[in-house]
């Protein structure tokens, strides 16, 4: 078989021989070296700095975190501590069903503004202090004997409410 030239055609050229090429060559290998070498140099001082800004953020968040935990704590000190010397400011009676017995409002009037004027010593007293005695504030109005229009009534508590404003809701009945 006859060698055509075909196998010929087929290698590379010998490019390395030339200096012109062996110069393009070296040039491409150390512009690669030298930029690889400044691309990791920059890419690690940028990643450096955005690891000392995220750890800078992280311990800011933190402290801000703890600095809430501690105003926290301490209003829920302060409030406990200002709702054990709440007062009592104001006492309000009210009678809800006196209609039902045809009384007139101006004799209601004077049987709340009497009850009123019985627990206005309360007024100025420690709440927590009131609060424990609800139940001798409910044995006084219970108890508590009233003659209008010459016929006698008593008084149950429909609602009591103690705060720093009392307010008690009552109801009347004929005895």
């Amino acid at each position: 078989m006859a060698n055509t030239g075909a196998n010929a055609s087929m290698r590379i050229p010998p490019y390395y021989r030339s200096p012109l090429w062996q110069r393009f060559f070296a040039g491409v290998a150390i512009g690669a070296v030298i930029s690889w070498c400044l691309f990791f140099y920059m890419f690690g001082d940028l990643q450096e700095k955005q690891v000392q800004l995220i750890q800078t953020q992280q311990d800011t968040i933190k402290d801000l975190y703890e600095e809430v935990d501690i105003w926290q704590s301490e209003y829920e000190i302060l409030n406990k501590r200002n709702e054990s010397r709440l007062l009592v400011q104001d006492v309000s009676v009210r009678i809800t069903n006196y209609k039902k017995y045809r009384l007139d409002p101006l004799s209601i009037f004077e049987v709340e503004q009497s009850i009123q004027k019985d627990f206005s010593s309360l007024i100025g007293k420690d709440l927590e202090g009131v609060s424990k005695g609800k139940e001798l504030l409910k044995r006084a109005i219970i108890n508590k004997d009233i003659k209008l229009n010459s016929r006698h009534y008593q008084l149950d508590i429909k609602e009591l409410v103690i705060y720093t404003n009392i307010e008690i809701e009552l109801t009347i009945r004929q005895l």
